[in-house]
């Protein structure tokens, strides 16, 4: 089984959430107004109350076959409007 873990613009999330579900997922998780520090350098918190420029994480655990589907429908999505994307190896508990 495989973890996605999708970290974008929460203002794209609804293109996102709806190229993964197209793409087979059996289904997927929501975080909204995500915070922290990447390579861009720390997320401000300073647009929370208005939403403009929070960001999103969308969680997808999938098998393999369903991998290739959602990285096709999801990468040229997260390239045009940006955000990054990561898989991981999940065990259940």
């Amino acid at each position: 089984m495989h973890r996605i873990d999708i970290f974008l613009n929460e203002r794209e999330l609804g293109r996102i959430c709806k190229a993964i579900r197209k793409a087979g997922a059996p289904g997927y998780s929501v975080v909204r107004h995500v915070t922290g520090m990447g390579v861009a350098g720390e997320i401000s918190e300073a647009m929370d109350f208005s939403g403009l420029g929070a960001n999103a994480m969308v969680i997808v655990f999938c098998d393999a076959g369903q991998l290739r589907a959602i990285r096709d429908a999801v990468n040229p999505l997260l390239k045009l409007y940006g955000g990054v994307g990561f898989v991981s190896a999940a065990d259940p508990l």
